[in-house]
């Protein structure tokens, strides 16, 4: 593709050489130039792509795309106000523009993307959609699963990963915008048909991330300046300022009288295997939802599930089966066990995590809540304490663990997670070995239980000094219990 062809929607002036030359792949990883590339010097929190702009010369490529004053000769040089910003314009043109071809659909908010993704997708391939999802859990494109580094990855791969879904036959897209992901014009070059909002509060505050809450309220908010119909939790006391100069039609969801798609009469659904919500629906569609997926976030999230999909030719029936059936890899995933008791998977790897799903868990009256978890190594020790007060408080039995020790002596860990729970008074066991942690859960399993095994959610690995290995809960659970395959 020609070089002038990427830049089409582009303002940028030429430093040097012409924009009349072929193009083989764009590159913003000089490790990966190749020739005839375009390398594109992107500045982050830790590099400076410019940096490395000799090196992707070296290594071939034809053209730079830069934002700095940069002496190098052989190759042309393309000057842009933000080079990310470009990156995304180009990788669009480079993919031939792949979301005019699909039904795209944004999720942003502090809580709630990857479940509100996972219902959305349920829902449209109910209704014949195939859908695929960009976000936490990495690119799913049928039964396909590309691991990838970041919530939002970069612009030219959210490009590919949309034209691959294209040619696999998907009709939409899902996606989590994270609120980094839309600080870094990942999400830029294309509009999204939908953005949706799902709450907002203290979260990826310093460091590298965001400097202020008011920072991150505004990179949410550049959603709905990217979107043609907004579709927000009125109920968040956030929205009017998310809202702020956005340019989309606006449509709202909720518990209010003033939502346009409302809920109420929830109720919770409780049987050995099976924790979820069921509601009643009204305003732009009345008829009553199960979820199976406990707690009230998880009605919030059906509710921006369902707005979307009210833009689909749906059935009531496509979209009540696509929400009983919905599955989300590990976020309070229940997971098949013989006996009358309910083992849950979940991501909870911090206090505030840790206290939403545990308070939640409670509201189903178990007989006993038993959270089995650890903390990472080489993080703030303050969390293992704070961890270990909150399941302390909240957990008839806390079984301490590994959780990613990474460099650190796992001993070392769980000596300062008791500490946290040492002030509760909260029983608890220490099993070091996470394998032996989960068989003693489901060993000594009383009728009625609920437990829940924190901290690792959807990963499939340990990392443990200083190295990773495969390490999925589902596998070992069906080891433990004696089968092949464990149904979720």
């Amino acid at each position: 593709m020609k070089l002038e062809q990427l830049l089409t929607r582009i303002n940028y002036s030429i430093v040097k050489g012409s924009t009349d030359i072929e193009i083989s792949d764009i590159i913003y990883d000089s490790r990966k130039a190749c020739p005839n590339c375009l390398f594109v010097c992107l500045v982050g929190s830790e590099a400076d792509g410019h940096t490395y702009a000799q090196k992707a010369v070296e290594s071939g490529a034809a053209a730079l795309l830069v934002s700095k004053e940069i002496e190098i000769d052989g190759v042309t040089v393309i000057k842009v106000e933000d080079t990310r910003k470009a990156l995304a314009f180009a990788s669009a043109e480079y993919f031939g523009n792949p979301a005019d071809e699909l039904k795209t659909i944004g999720i942003t908010g502090t809580k709630g993307k990857t479940t509100t993704a996972s219902m959305i997708r349920s829902i449209l391939e109910k209704g014949g959609y195939p859908t695929g999802i960009i976000g936490t859990l990495g690119i799913l494109i049928n039964d396909e699963i590309i691991k990838t580094a970041n919530t939002t990855p970069e612009s030219y791969e959210i490009q590919k990963a949309m034209r691959m879904m294209i040619d696999k036959g998907c009709k939409a897209v899902v996606m989590e915008a994270s609120s980094l992901g839309l600080k870094w014009h990942r999400t830029d070059g294309f509009i999204f048909d939908y953005g949706i909002f799902t709450n907002f509060s203290h979260d990826h505050i310093g460091g590298a991330e965001h400097k202020d809450m008011e920072e991150y309220r505004e990179c949410k908010a550049m959603l709905f300046r990217q979107c043609t119909v907004g579709i927000v939790n009125i109920d968040d006391e956030n929205t009017e300022q998310i809202l702020q100069n956005h340019s989309c039609r606006v449509e709202t969801y909720g518990f209010s009288e003033q939502a346009q798609l409302r809920a109420s009469n929830e109720q919770l659904i409780s049987r050995p295997g099976y924790l979820g919500v069921e509601f009643d629906l009204s305003g732009k569609l009345d008829m009553k939802v199960d979820v199976d997926i406990p707690g009230k976030f998880t009605v919030y999230n059906a509710l921006a599930a369902i707005a979307a999909a009210l833009h689909f030719n749906l059935s009531k029936q496509q979209i009540f089966d696509g929400l009983n059936e919905v599955k989300v890899k590990g976020r309070v995933e229940a997971v098949k066990v013989p006996g009358d008791y309910t083992l849950l998977i979940d991501y909870a790897h911090n206090a505030v995590s840790m206290e939403n799903i545990l308070t939640t868990l409670r509201e189903y009256q178990p007989n006993r809540l038993v959270t089995m978890f650890g903390a990472g190594g080489n993080r703030p020790r303050d969390r293992r304490y704070e961890m270990g007060e909150i399941s302390g408080k909240l957990s008839d039995l806390s079984v301490i663990t590994e959780d990613n020790s990474r460099f650190e002596n796992v001993m070392d860990i769980i000596e300062d997670i008791k500490v946290g729970i040492n002030k509760t008074g909260g029983q608890y066991v220490v099993v070091p070995d996470r394998t032996d942690a989960i068989r003693y859960c489901i060993e000594n399993a009383r009728s009625g239980d609920i437990i829940v095994l924190a901290g690792k959610g959807h990963e499939d690995y340990q990392d443990k000094n200083g190295k990773k290995t495969h390490y999925d809960e589902r596998e070992v659970i069906a080891e433990i219990i004696g089968t092949k395959e464990v149904s979720v």
